[in-house]
Protein backbone atom coordinates (compact mmCIF):
# COMPACT_ATOMS: atom_id res chain seq x y z
CA UNK A 1 0.00 0.00 0.00
CA UNK A 2 1.07 4.02 -0.11
CA UNK A 3 -0.20 6.86 2.34
CA UNK A 4 -0.85 10.02 1.48
CA UNK A 5 -0.67 12.98 4.68
CA UNK A 6 -2.51 16.02 4.36
CA UNK A 7 -1.50 18.27 7.26
CA UNK A 8 -2.96 21.96 6.95
CA UNK A 9 -3.45 24.73 10.24
CA UNK A 10 -6.77 22.94 11.23
CA UNK A 11 -6.17 19.52 10.36
CA UNK A 12 -4.72 16.22 9.51
CA UNK A 13 -6.01 13.61 7.19
CA UNK A 14 -4.39 10.09 5.98
CA UNK A 15 -5.59 7.89 3.06
CA UNK A 16 -4.03 4.53 2.11
CA UNK A 17 -4.41 3.14 -1.32
CA UNK A 18 -3.28 -0.28 -2.67
CA UNK A 19 -0.21 -0.62 -5.12
CA UNK A 20 -1.54 -2.90 -8.24
CA UNK A 21 1.29 -5.35 -9.84
CA UNK A 22 2.61 -4.03 -12.89
CA UNK A 23 0.88 -6.73 -15.17
CA UNK A 24 -2.39 -5.60 -13.31
CA UNK A 25 -1.98 -1.34 -13.64
CA UNK A 26 -4.19 -1.35 -16.67
CA UNK A 27 -7.12 -3.00 -14.93
CA UNK A 28 -6.31 -0.99 -12.09
CA UNK A 29 -9.28 1.90 -11.17
CA UNK A 30 -8.28 5.28 -11.16
CA UNK A 31 -8.01 6.76 -9.27
CA UNK A 32 -7.31 3.83 -6.90
CA UNK A 33 -10.07 2.66 -4.11
CA UNK A 34 -9.49 3.83 -0.55
CA UNK A 35 -8.53 1.03 2.23
CA UNK A 36 -8.12 3.16 4.93
CA UNK A 37 -8.84 6.97 6.10
CA UNK A 38 -8.41 8.78 9.17
CA UNK A 39 -8.56 12.26 10.18
CA UNK A 40 -7.03 14.12 13.10
CA UNK A 41 -6.03 18.34 14.38
CA UNK A 42 -3.20 20.31 12.99
CA UNK A 43 0.04 18.98 12.54
CA UNK A 44 1.92 22.60 11.36
CA UNK A 45 4.87 22.15 14.12
CA UNK A 46 4.86 26.22 13.93
CA UNK A 47 1.18 26.14 15.34
CA UNK A 48 1.56 23.45 17.83
CA UNK A 49 4.71 22.99 18.40
CA UNK A 50 7.00 19.65 17.47
CA UNK A 51 5.80 17.45 19.66
CA UNK A 52 1.95 18.25 18.97
CA UNK A 53 2.64 17.64 15.10
CA UNK A 54 4.94 14.58 15.48
CA UNK A 55 1.40 12.98 17.69
CA UNK A 56 -0.71 14.42 14.91
CA UNK A 57 1.31 12.67 12.37
CA UNK A 58 1.71 9.62 14.40
CA UNK A 59 -1.84 8.90 15.37
CA UNK A 60 -3.57 9.51 12.02
CA UNK A 61 -0.83 7.26 10.35
CA UNK A 62 -1.26 4.55 12.61
CA UNK A 63 -5.02 5.02 12.73
CA UNK A 64 -5.76 5.02 8.49
CA UNK A 65 -3.39 1.99 8.75
CA UNK A 66 -5.54 0.14 11.42
CA UNK A 67 -8.41 0.56 9.16
CA UNK A 68 -6.72 -0.81 6.35
CA UNK A 69 -5.74 -3.76 7.98
CA UNK A 70 -2.16 -3.11 6.92
CA UNK A 71 0.70 -2.76 9.33
CA UNK A 72 3.75 -0.16 8.68
CA UNK A 73 6.22 -3.08 6.63
CA UNK A 74 3.25 -3.11 3.67
CA UNK A 75 3.88 0.69 3.19
CA UNK A 76 5.98 0.62 -0.04
CA UNK A 77 5.54 4.63 0.09
CA UNK A 78 4.06 7.49 2.20
CA UNK A 79 4.18 11.39 0.79
CA UNK A 80 3.55 14.13 3.67
CA UNK A 81 2.71 17.32 2.73
CA UNK A 82 2.03 19.25 6.16
CA UNK A 83 1.86 22.92 6.22
CA UNK A 84 4.99 24.42 8.37
CA UNK A 85 7.20 22.71 5.56
CA UNK A 86 9.38 25.61 4.72
CA UNK A 87 12.95 24.27 4.98
CA UNK A 88 14.96 21.88 4.25
CA UNK A 89 15.53 20.93 7.94
CA UNK A 90 11.63 20.54 8.39
CA UNK A 91 11.67 18.08 5.58
CA UNK A 92 14.61 16.30 7.36
CA UNK A 93 12.88 16.64 10.93
CA UNK A 94 9.58 15.33 9.69
CA UNK A 95 11.64 12.36 7.67
CA UNK A 96 13.65 11.22 11.08
CA UNK A 97 10.07 10.45 12.97
CA UNK A 98 8.90 8.64 9.87
CA UNK A 99 11.96 6.54 9.68
CA UNK A 100 10.87 5.52 13.47
CA UNK A 101 7.47 4.32 11.63
CA UNK A 102 8.26 2.56 8.48
CA UNK A 103 11.45 0.18 7.76
CA UNK A 104 14.09 1.64 5.25
CA UNK A 105 12.70 0.11 2.23
CA UNK A 106 9.92 2.57 2.58
CA UNK A 107 9.82 5.68 -0.07
CA UNK A 108 9.59 8.97 2.53
CA UNK A 109 8.56 12.23 0.72
CA UNK A 110 8.14 15.52 3.10
CA UNK A 111 6.82 18.41 1.26
CA UNK A 112 4.68 21.58 2.04
CA UNK A 113 0.75 21.04 1.91
CA UNK A 114 0.80 23.03 -0.86
CA UNK A 115 2.07 20.26 -3.00
CA UNK A 116 -0.82 17.79 -1.76
CA UNK A 117 -3.30 19.88 -3.19
CA UNK A 118 -1.51 20.17 -6.50
CA UNK A 119 -1.48 16.82 -6.77
CA UNK A 120 -5.16 16.34 -6.10
CA UNK A 121 -6.05 18.56 -9.00
CA UNK A 122 -3.73 16.18 -11.32
CA UNK A 123 -3.69 13.12 -10.46
CA UNK A 124 -0.53 12.63 -8.68
CA UNK A 125 1.66 14.74 -11.23
CA UNK A 126 3.50 17.90 -10.03
CA UNK A 127 3.25 20.50 -12.70
CA UNK A 128 1.73 23.79 -12.93
CA UNK A 129 0.20 26.10 -9.95
CA UNK A 130 -1.43 25.37 -6.73
CA UNK A 131 -3.62 27.99 -4.89
CA UNK A 132 -4.45 27.07 -1.83
CA UNK A 133 -6.77 29.70 0.88
CA UNK A 134 -8.27 28.17 3.28
CA UNK A 135 -6.92 29.28 7.44
CA UNK A 136 -3.56 29.99 5.54
CA UNK A 137 -2.91 30.97 1.72
CA UNK A 138 0.00 29.83 -0.19
CA UNK A 139 0.40 29.37 -4.15
CA UNK A 140 2.79 26.78 -5.29
CA UNK A 141 4.24 25.58 -8.68
CA UNK A 142 6.62 23.17 -10.57
CA UNK A 143 7.91 22.98 -13.52
CA UNK A 144 7.44 19.71 -15.80
CA UNK A 145 11.62 20.18 -15.19
CA UNK A 146 10.48 20.19 -11.18
CA UNK A 147 11.93 23.81 -10.57
CA UNK A 148 9.24 24.41 -8.16
CA UNK A 149 8.46 28.43 -6.71
CA UNK A 150 6.28 29.56 -4.06
CA UNK A 151 4.68 32.66 -2.85
CA UNK A 152 3.26 33.56 0.32
CA UNK A 153 2.38 31.04 2.51
CA UNK A 154 4.45 32.31 5.72
CA UNK A 155 2.02 33.06 7.63
CA UNK A 156 -0.56 35.97 9.05
CA UNK A 157 2.19 38.13 10.69
CA UNK A 158 4.40 37.93 7.50
CA UNK A 159 1.29 38.64 5.04
CA UNK A 160 -0.79 36.05 4.17
CA UNK A 161 -3.77 38.77 3.96
CA UNK A 162 -5.86 36.57 1.41
CA UNK A 163 -6.01 33.81 3.81
CA UNK A 164 -9.41 33.27 6.35
CA UNK A 165 -7.41 34.55 8.70
CA UNK A 166 -6.34 37.47 6.35
CA UNK A 167 -9.99 38.06 5.74
CA UNK A 168 -11.52 37.97 9.14
CA UNK A 169 -8.74 39.32 11.16
CA UNK A 170 -9.20 42.77 8.87
CA UNK A 171 -12.93 42.35 9.69
CA UNK A 172 -12.30 42.56 13.06
CA UNK A 173 -9.90 45.57 12.64
CA UNK A 174 -13.16 47.72 10.42
CA UNK A 175 -15.39 46.89 13.70
CA UNK A 176 -13.02 48.20 15.46
CA UNK A 177 -12.29 51.16 13.27
CA UNK A 178 -15.81 51.39 13.19
CA UNK A 179 -16.55 51.54 17.04
CA UNK A 180 -13.92 54.55 17.53
CA UNK A 181 -14.33 56.64 15.09
CA UNK A 182 -11.43 55.72 12.08
CA UNK A 183 -13.35 54.13 9.81
CA UNK A 184 -17.01 53.76 8.44
CA UNK A 185 -19.65 52.20 9.95
CA UNK A 186 -20.35 48.79 8.64
CA UNK A 187 -22.91 45.81 8.93
CA UNK A 188 -19.86 43.49 10.15
CA UNK A 189 -20.21 44.72 13.85
CA UNK A 190 -23.87 43.19 14.46
CA UNK A 191 -23.29 40.42 12.48
CA UNK A 192 -19.43 38.91 13.83
CA UNK A 193 -21.10 40.47 17.30
CA UNK A 194 -24.24 38.48 17.33
CA UNK A 195 -22.87 35.48 16.03
CA UNK A 196 -19.97 35.42 18.91
CA UNK A 197 -22.65 36.26 21.97
CA UNK A 198 -20.83 39.95 22.62
CA UNK A 199 -22.65 42.83 23.18
CA UNK A 200 -20.32 45.48 22.20
CA UNK A 201 -17.52 45.85 19.98
CA UNK A 202 -15.18 46.45 23.26
CA UNK A 203 -15.51 42.88 23.73
CA UNK A 204 -13.94 41.78 20.83
CA UNK A 205 -10.65 42.85 22.12
CA UNK A 206 -11.11 39.80 24.92
CA UNK A 207 -12.65 37.36 22.49
CA UNK A 208 -10.03 38.52 19.92
CA UNK A 209 -6.96 36.91 22.61
CA UNK A 210 -8.67 34.61 24.83
CA UNK A 211 -7.24 32.27 22.50
CA UNK A 212 -4.09 32.60 19.75
CA UNK A 213 -5.91 29.67 16.96
CA UNK A 214 -5.58 31.20 13.77
CA UNK A 215 -8.46 28.62 12.83
CA UNK A 216 -10.79 30.44 15.33
CA UNK A 217 -10.65 33.42 13.28
CA UNK A 218 -10.59 32.43 10.02
CA UNK A 219 -14.09 30.39 11.18
CA UNK A 220 -15.65 34.13 10.39
CA UNK A 221 -14.84 34.45 6.71
CA UNK A 222 -18.53 33.17 6.02
CA UNK A 223 -20.21 36.35 8.03
CA UNK A 224 -17.71 38.57 6.06
CA UNK A 225 -18.93 36.80 3.17
CA UNK A 226 -22.48 37.31 3.74
CA UNK A 227 -22.32 40.82 4.58
CA UNK A 228 -20.84 41.59 1.13
CA UNK A 229 -23.37 39.78 -0.65
CA UNK A 230 -25.62 41.89 1.68
CA UNK A 231 -24.68 44.98 0.23
CA UNK A 232 -22.20 46.09 3.10
CA UNK A 233 -19.36 48.23 1.21
CA UNK A 234 -16.34 47.81 3.90
CA UNK A 235 -16.58 43.75 3.64
CA UNK A 236 -16.78 43.92 0.42
CA UNK A 237 -13.70 45.87 0.28
CA UNK A 238 -12.26 42.94 2.42
CA UNK A 239 -12.87 40.44 -0.09
CA UNK A 240 -12.00 42.63 -3.19
CA UNK A 241 -8.38 42.81 -1.26
CA UNK A 242 -8.08 38.84 -0.98
CA UNK A 243 -8.99 38.30 -4.24
CA UNK A 244 -5.93 40.70 -5.00
CA UNK A 245 -3.86 39.08 -2.63
CA UNK A 246 -4.29 35.64 -4.57
CA UNK A 247 -3.98 36.35 -7.97
CA UNK A 248 -0.71 37.99 -6.92
CA UNK A 249 0.52 35.04 -5.60
CA UNK A 250 -0.73 33.18 -8.72
CA UNK A 251 1.00 35.45 -10.40
CA UNK A 252 4.17 35.73 -9.19
CA UNK A 253 4.45 31.52 -9.16
CA UNK A 254 3.79 31.54 -12.85
CA UNK A 255 6.16 34.14 -13.73
CA UNK A 256 9.40 33.25 -11.90
CA UNK A 257 8.47 29.76 -13.51
CA UNK A 258 7.67 30.75 -16.85
CA UNK A 259 4.45 28.67 -17.15
CA UNK A 260 2.95 30.01 -19.66
CA UNK A 261 6.41 29.79 -21.89
CA UNK A 262 7.86 32.68 -23.15
CA UNK A 263 4.65 33.74 -26.00
CA UNK A 264 2.77 32.83 -23.62
CA UNK A 265 1.09 30.28 -24.92
CA UNK A 266 1.99 27.05 -23.47
CA UNK A 267 -0.75 24.95 -21.14
CA UNK A 268 -0.52 24.89 -17.44
CA UNK A 269 -3.23 23.91 -14.42
CA UNK A 270 -4.12 26.23 -11.60
CA UNK A 271 -5.43 24.85 -8.85
CA UNK A 272 -7.45 25.91 -6.69
CA UNK A 273 -8.06 23.93 -3.22
CA UNK A 274 -9.43 26.09 0.36
CA UNK A 275 -13.04 26.56 2.04
CA UNK A 276 -11.83 30.76 1.31
CA UNK A 277 -12.30 29.42 -2.34
CA UNK A 278 -15.36 27.38 -2.03
CA UNK A 279 -18.38 28.86 -4.37
CA UNK A 280 -20.73 30.97 -2.73
CA UNK A 281 -24.15 32.44 -3.95
CA UNK A 282 -23.20 35.94 -4.84
CA UNK A 283 -19.69 36.15 -3.70
CA UNK A 284 -17.76 33.82 -4.73
CA UNK A 285 -13.50 34.35 -4.08
CA UNK A 286 -12.70 31.50 -6.33
CA UNK A 287 -14.93 32.50 -9.09
CA UNK A 288 -13.48 36.46 -9.80
CA UNK A 289 -9.39 34.81 -9.17
CA UNK A 290 -10.71 32.11 -12.50
CA UNK A 291 -12.06 34.99 -14.01
CA UNK A 292 -8.46 36.73 -13.68
CA UNK A 293 -6.32 33.80 -14.63
CA UNK A 294 -8.45 33.12 -17.41
CA UNK A 295 -7.97 36.66 -19.08
CA UNK A 296 -4.49 36.95 -17.83
CA UNK A 297 -2.95 33.36 -18.68
CA UNK A 298 -5.84 32.82 -21.42
CA UNK A 299 -4.02 28.85 -21.86
CA UNK A 300 -4.32 28.14 -18.00
CA UNK A 301 -6.49 25.29 -17.21
CA UNK A 302 -8.22 25.99 -14.13
CA UNK A 303 -9.06 23.32 -11.60
CA UNK A 304 -10.81 23.11 -8.87
CA UNK A 305 -10.13 19.24 -7.69
CA UNK A 306 -13.44 16.76 -6.55
CA UNK A 307 -10.56 14.71 -4.91
CA UNK A 308 -9.09 15.64 -1.29
CA UNK A 309 -5.54 17.19 -0.73
CA UNK A 310 -4.82 13.70 1.12
CA UNK A 311 -5.59 11.58 -1.82
CA UNK A 312 -3.75 13.63 -4.21
CA UNK A 313 -0.38 13.11 -1.74
CA UNK A 314 -1.19 9.27 -2.14
CA UNK A 315 -1.33 9.56 -5.67
CA UNK A 316 2.07 11.09 -5.56
CA UNK A 317 3.71 7.91 -4.12
CA UNK A 318 1.47 5.79 -5.82
CA UNK A 319 2.78 7.03 -8.78
CA UNK A 320 6.69 6.98 -7.40
CA UNK A 321 6.11 3.18 -6.76
CA UNK A 322 4.33 2.65 -9.97
CA UNK A 323 7.30 4.32 -12.14
CA UNK A 324 9.49 1.57 -10.93
CA UNK A 325 7.40 -1.51 -11.64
Amino acid sequence: VVLGVDGGATSTVCICLPVFPSDHRLDAPDPPPILGRSSTGCSNHNSVGETAAREALELVIAEALHDAGRDPSAVRAVCLGVSGVNHSSDEQRITKWMRDIFPCSTKIYVRNDAVAALASGTMGKLHGCVLISGTGCIAYGFTEEGKEARAAGAGPVLGDWGSGYGIASLALTAIMKAHDGRGPSTMLTSCILETLHLSSPDEIIGWTYADSSWARIAALVPLVVSCAEAGDQVANEILINAVRELTDCVQAVVRRLNLCGEDGNNEFPVVMVGGVLEANSKWDIGEEIIKWVSQVYPRARPIRPKLEPAMGAALFAWNSVIKET
